[in-house]
């Protein structure tokens, strides 16, 4: 009966949290700051603690606001007045009434934030309502679209209204060919798709209320900015660097400071490169180029000539592991 109690008393709560939202409401994605109510279940209780202003959700729990579900072993939900009063005496109608707010949802233990196309996991997540940017922690840090994912080790942050994600900490960018660009930090972004023939409409725009796209919803992974170990692989050359700008779109990168460009046992250094991941290719740019040559082993490319390796049947390059 309390377990009941307390999980209509947190959908009132979110009910009056996502009120304003809801006429704005967008499609599905990954940012639980937008439209509807907030429905949680749980196998081992809900609990609310009125004086910290906190709700927890135990054992499989789950929070699905429209097209978003947030599951873990645990949820916390912690809200305030919308209006900076005093938090409610009761739970029920009287905390819609009152005007509440959820800012932020945190999730621990074996985290999976699923939509209809994406999919992002971690051992510990905490959504920020204010900034709209969830920042994923621990073990197994991924963020899956239908056309690229994400990796990293130490921190995963999805930043909707900035159309933004981060990853930092052994990141690596795969495509669905298996292209892929690892470093240090890798900062994507993302693009809302034009329809064939033009951009969007204006009015279809307003109509979506200035909605942000988000991956697997209109959008498409356009631009990752790499940092640190910048590490790419062709099918005949592995090239580093301190840091580059890969566009999934055309499989293109380029990398600049202290490049390398290594085959086999052959290398050429300089300062800029440009990678080709479909075509299976790479070329240093610049004048000052050095390196070894090895007899009777192809050299890798130098002073801007194009490298001589063959597309592999799929068109991409080798991931790094």
């Amino acid at each position: 009966m309390r377990a009941r109690l307390a999980a209509t008393a947190l959908r009132c709560l979110l009910l009056a949290a996502a009120g304003a939202a809801a006429a704005s409401a967008r499609a599905q994605n990954l940012d639980l700051s937008q439209g509807g109510p907030i429905e949680v279940t749980a196998n081992d209780g809900i609990e609310w603690r009125q004086a910290e202003q906190v709700v927890i959700a135990r054992g499989d729990a789950r929070a699905v606001r429209g097209g978003v579900t947030v599951e873990a072993d645990r949820l916390i939900a912690r809200y305030r007045p919308r209006g900076g009063g005093a938090p409610p005496a009761e739970p029920g109608a009287a905390a819609a009434q009152q005007g509440n707010e959820i800012w932020r949802l945190e999730a621990e233990g074996n985290v999976r934030i699923t939509t209809a196309t994406d999919r992002a996991t971690g051992e510990r997540a905490v959504y920020d309502m204010d900034q709209a940017v969830m920042v994923l922690s621990g073990r197994g840090l991924r963020l899956v679209t239908p056309q690229q994912t994400i990796t990293a080790r130490d921190s995963l942050e999805y930043w909707s209204q900035r159309r933004m994600a981060v990853a930092r900490g052994g990141a690596r960018v795969e495509s669905s060919d298996g292209r892929c660009v690892t470093a240090d930090t890798l900062v994507g972004y993302f693009v809302e798709d034009r329809p064939p023939g033009g951009a969007r409409p204006a009015a279809a725009s307003r109509a979506a209320g200035g909605a942000a796209a988000v991956p697997g919803e209109g959008s498409t992974l356009e631009k990752v900015e790499a940092f640190g170990n910048v590490e790419i692989r062709t099918e005949t050359e592995v090239v580093r660097g301190d840091r580059g700008v890969y566009s999934p779109v055309d499989g293109r990168a380029r990398l600049v400071g202290r490049v390398r460009i290594t085959r086999g046992e052959n290398h050429v250094e300089g300062q800029e490169a440009l990678v080709d991941l479909r075509a299976g290719t790479a070329r240093l740019l610049g004048e000052r180029v050095r390196g070894l040559i090895v007899p009777q082993q192809d050299p890798p490319p130098q002073g801007g000539a194009r490298a001589g390796a063959a597309p592999t049947a799929q068109g991409g390059a080798g991931c790094v592991r």
